[in-house]
């Protein structure tokens, strides 16, 4: 199904299609997951994420008779550039049905390769569903985005680079959505060596591989939202499936607290933008959850491809996770030098404030009193506990 031989040639067919992305070492991330850790930017690659690789060499193994009347493909959004960029580049009619939910950018970024874009459904699933009836409709080749022996072949040429950079890695940690990128990555780097652990990460909003591991079956899940909507798949790929159960060592979940702060040390300490999706390999090892100590370990950053617009609530959930923001209200007696007593207490605990309010009218403010509402910059969790208990022992109750 699978093999290292054909993963190896697919390799030499994308020598100058993809980029060979970079390995990266972080001593902040080192010291932070009590391993050495490496960090392999495919965000950094073409239509940013790894996505190019399976769809280029797929639509590269198809005969020219198969390929007569284009491609049709579903994704939220970095498949749909990778089959797009790959029609491209092959001079092949595309067609992507995306979710109506999916985001702007991407949808802009896949249909500036010439792709036809068709929104549909409210989910992955849904889309899927729909390109699938397309494709019988106009006869055309469909291009799945995880379950095909070629997509999972093209991803693994990650492996083999990996490889090339770090000979003597210990682990790889990998983001699992419907288990393409896995599958190809394990089945390429266990092949070459067997001793090599490969764990694998999805969101706890949507542990779908996870799932079927444990019950050794294929399962469906009930989903809840995620910042990792790359990975948001109710239900995992058979040939993903199998290769896993053969070569993955372990399935650990990260929560969206997890991502969040992981997305925002990606940005701010190796200014590095990556999507939720692609940061939950690196979330799992600097919250510990993978049972590695002192390794030398790589995390696949998936893809980078994140909606500018969400760029800003990332950045300020991620604040707040940190322990970097900090809100509340307080109602406090409405008469001269209350005020400025409460924001001297702030100002002696060196808490910067980033927006105040006043407000008099309200359900539980009397005539007398006024809440104040307090956004301040902090430096961590401790600094806000010792904020709050500042202001409890001057007789004030923030909420």
């Amino acid at each position: 199904m699978v093999s290292l031989k054909d993963i190896k040639k697919a390799n030499d067919q994308l020598k100058g299609v993809v980029h060979c992305t970079p390995l990266d070492y972080s001593l902040t991330f080192s010291n932070m997951a009590d391993n050495d850790i490496y960090l392999k930017l495919e965000n950094l690659q073409k239509t940013g994420s790894f996505k190019v690789r399976g769809s280029y060499n797929k639509m590269h193994s198809l005969e020219k008779e198969e390929l007569k009347n284009g491609v049709v493909a579903a994704s939220a959004g970095n498949h749909a550039q990778g089959v797009a960029y790959a029609s491209k580049m092959l001079g092949i009619p595309c067609t992507i049905v995306m979710p109506t939910g999916a985001p702007i950018s991407k949808v802009q970024a896949t249909e500036a390769y010439g792709a036809e874009i068709i929104l549909h459904g409210a989910s992955f699933d849904d889309a899927l569903a729909y390109a699938l009836d397309l494709r019988d409709k106009r006869e055309a080749k469909f291009i799945h985005p995880f379950d095909d022996p070629a997509i999972i072949i093209g991803q693994g040429t990650i492996g083999l680079e990996i490889l090339e950079q770090i000979s003597d890695v210990d682990a790889v940690v990998c983001p699992v959505g419907g288990g393409g990128l896995i599958a190809g990555v394990a089945a390429a780097m266990k092949e070459k060596n067997p001793h090599l652990q490969i764990y694998g990460i999805e969101a706890e909003a949507c542990p779908s591989m996870s799932e079927s591991l444990k019950q050794n079956q294929l399962l469906t899940v009930d989903s809840t939202p995620t910042m990792a909507d790359g990975i948001a798949v109710k239900r995992p790929g058979q040939h993903p499936f199998e290769l896993a159960k053969k070569y993955v060592d372990g399935m650990f979940t990260v929560d969206e607290e997890q991502i969040a702060k992981t997305m925002l040390l990606l940005l701010e300490r190796n200014k590095l933008l990556v999507e939720g999706s692609g940061a939950v390999s690196l979330a799992a090892l600097l919250h510990h959850k993978l049972p590695i100590k002192n390794k030398k370990v790589v995390a696949i950053l998936s893809g980078g491809n994140v909606d500018v617009s969400f760029i800003s609530r990332i950045i300020e959930r991620g604040m707040v996770e940190a322990g970097r923001v900090m809100q509340f209200k307080l109602i406090h007696k409405d008469r001269p030098g209350n005020l400025e007593k409460i924001l001297r207490i702030i100002s002696e605990q060196q808490a910067n404030i980033i927006d105040i309010s006043l407000n008099r009218i309200g359900d539980k403010i009397f005539p007398n009193e006024a809440q104040l509402s307090l956004t301040l910059e902090t430096k961590n969790k401790e600094h806000i506990d010792d904020i709050y208990h500042a202001l409890m022992k001057n007789g004030y109750h923030p909420d």
